[in-house]
């Protein structure tokens, strides 16, 4: 089998090629290596896999190479994505073209050159804004949901920032692209993802870069009360959940998911995620505290009952496992983060 990782050198998308190369299929990757650490990712990649083919392209720009690349694949996975809400409120502009025109570019290469491939689209949880229709109350460590214990695909749709805008309208035009031209498409809106070859930054990939700061000896500040909460999903069970869908695409075509660690992997980004950081580590963390960041929803849990129920699929890797394996993958790594 044939696969396209678009952003196949980001941190899920280097994950999910290598994991695709490891089962024998041919993988291509575009990318076009502007996100710090793509390079050192795609570098790991080809040292295992010498098969692996790589084409530099822009989503938006290079839409004759992207055509390309499309053509020949039996499953697209569209992961290529601008992916924080702050830089979204600094240059929207930019955030748009990535998220909402560059998906439009995948869609039209395989509508008019590929349109029996399974196309996978990477959504995010930020499309629901702040859901202000759920009742949410506060504890001592955590805020938590009043009368569910998380968010189904049911919830209304309410773009909040640039960034939920962008991938919102990203989401819409995948999700209709299937009932309108009979594509293949599967949307997945991800809860917070975290694991190896994430190299996180203050604004995006908080769990990593909680991480790598400790490892790192930089300073970390926490945005809000720390008690927000989100639910933590593992990439090695994301990617079973991308081949798992496709699989079963007679089920999930023109679906839509909610994608996370679920109610029993939330924690709060401070109170929760201390304790286990200081288990680790094996020392007391302490962290300055400062406003709230635009678009930063108070809690998020996914509902992932939707998922179980059209491929029979549920995490595997629990919070404190994961964590583990992503604190030995920086440990065992410090060098690749001496210029981040």
């Amino acid at each position: 089998m044939k696969h396209l990782v678009i952003g196949g050198a980001g941190f899920i998308g280097s994950n999910l090629a290598h994991a695709l190369l490891i089962q024998g299929d041919s993988v291509t990757v575009l990318d076009n290596l502007s996100r710090p650490g793509s390079q050192k990712n795609l570098d790991w990649l080809q040292s295992l896999h010498p098969n692996l083919e790589f084409l530099k392209a822009n989503i938006v720009k290079d839409q004759d190479l992207l055509n390309q690349a499309v053509k020949s694949a039996d499953r697209v996975y569209h992961l290529a994505a601008q992916v924080a809400v702050t830089n979204s409120v600094v240059d929207p502009r930019h955030d748009f073209e990535i998220n909402a025109l560059g998906t439009f570019n995948v869609l039209e290469a395989l509508r008019l050159f590929n349109p029996r491939a399974t196309l996978i689209f990477a959504s995010t949880n930020k499309v629901y804004g702040n859901l202000d229709n759920l009742e949410i109350e506060e504890t001592e460590s955590r805020y938590k949901f009043k009368n569910i214990n998380g968010v189904n695909e049911l919830q209304s749709l309410d773009f909040h920032s640039p960034y939920g805008c962008s991938k919102g309208c990203g989401d819409q035009y995948v999700r209709d692209y299937s009932r309108i031209y009979s594509l293949n498409t599967i949307v997945f809106r991800q809860s917070c993802i975290y694991g190896p070859r994430q190299f996180g930054v203050e604004d995006q990939g908080w769990v990593a870069w909680f991480v790598i700061a400790l490892m790192t000896h930089q300073p970390i500040t926490i945005y809000g009360d720390g008690k927000q909460v989100r639910d933590l999903l593992y990439v090695d069970d994301l990617i079973h959940a991308y081949q798992m869908a496709a699989d079963n695409i007679s089920k999930t075509r023109g679906e839509v998911f909610n994608l996370g660690g679920g109610p029993n992997n939330s924690i709060s980004i401070y109170f929760d995620f201390k304790k286990l950081l200081e288990k680790l580590f094996d020392k007391d963390i302490v962290a300055p505290f400062a406003p709230t960041r635009p678009g930063d929803q108070k809690i998020y849990v996914s509902d992932i009952a939707k998922a179980k129920k059209y491929f029979a699929w549920e995490p595997k890797i629990n919070v404190e496992t994961g964590l583990k394996n992503l604190y030995l993958w920086v440990k065992d790594n410090l060098s690749l983060f001496s210029h981040e």
